[in-house]
């Protein structure tokens, strides 16, 4: 005898239960969101208020919109555009060094057969452990002893391989079909042809998440541009933003404006990659 199951009609309850439970979900959301945007409204809010008002905790909005701020914090600064661009400079050049340097090494890991891969992957994922402060002293001497003190060199060279990059490259490169590759190498392909027409193309999420990362973390550097920098117009954005902070106090709506500005490229970067970063991490599979 076969048994046959009857559906049970949806009922007034169950839309209501339904859409009690959808709009609990989309409050807790909202809630969620307005709490991680919260500081940055309080910065750009503040960055417009005056030198006083800055301080008043009470008022959240300005009573007077100083948009005059944002002009006097790229001006007040003599080399604050040099920031800018050295920040700008030194990020893009990163980011293109660690996508060369993770893409080659994330293939080789990935794709290529040689003694002891497997047990040097994972001493390049044990680094991942180390934390920067125990290799700050040794790479700033070996940047002395290369005499590259207030050179770009030194904000860019020691930050070109990142074993994270590898990691999640290596990851999507894994889940790309070996039928490819099989394919390529009948048509005569070699391996830096494969890589290079078949794999660096189907990879462009988990690449351009790699770079996102990267940028942010070139962009936001700060205790080692403090060290290896003397001079003024060598120096990154992070570190001059604390030409605003004086012996008589600091100007709390020129840094916050000088904030928001630095802020802005990484934003805008954001939301023009968006869709291909969301790719990129939904679709890095954890394969062995």
């Amino acid at each position: 005898m076969a048994w046959t199951t009857v559906k049970r009609p949806v009922t007034s309850v169950d839309r209501l239960k339904s859409l009690t439970g959808q709009t609990a979900i989309y409050a807790i959301l909202t809630l969620g969101a307005l709490w991680a945007l919260f500081p940055f409204a309080w910065m750009v809010l503040t960055s417009l208020k005056g030198y006083t008002e800055a301080y008043a905790v009470e008022t959240f909005l300005p009573t007077r919109w100083l948009f005059s701020n944002y002009i006097d914090a790229w001006n007040t600064v003599g080399h604050f555009p040099r920031y800018f661009a050295n920040t700008l400079f030194i990020a893009l050049c990163t980011v293109a060094g660690v996508l060369t340097t993770s893409t080659l090494a994330a293939y080789a890991f990935a794709r290529m057969d040689f003694p002891g891969r497997d047990a040097l992957f994972m001493v390049l994922l044990a680094t991942m452990m180390i934390p920067f402060e125990v290799t700050l002293i040794p790479n700033f001497i070996l940047v002395r002893n290369l005499k590259w003190v207030d050179n770009y060199a030194a904000l860019i060279i020691p930050w070109i391989a990142s074993a994270f990059s590898i990691f999640l490259l290596r990851q999507f490169f894994k889940s790309i079909p070996q039928e490819l590759f099989d394919a390529a190498v009948i048509d005569g392909c070699s391996h830096l042809r494969f890589l290079l027409t078949i794999v660096v193309p189907l990879s462009r999420p988990a690449l351009i998440t790699s770079g996102l990362f990267t940028f942010l973390a070139s962009w936001n550097s700060l205790m080692w541009a403090i060290l290896v920098t003397n001079k003024p117009e060598m120096r990154p954005i992070q570190v001059g933003m604390a030409a605003f902070i004086g012996e008589a106090g600091t100007q709390v709506q020129l840094l916050l404006a000088a904030v928001t500005i630095s802020v802005i490229p990484v934003v805008l970067l954001y939301l023009v990659l968006q869709r291909w970063f969301i790719e990129g991490i939904a679709t890095v599979g954890i394969r062995g």
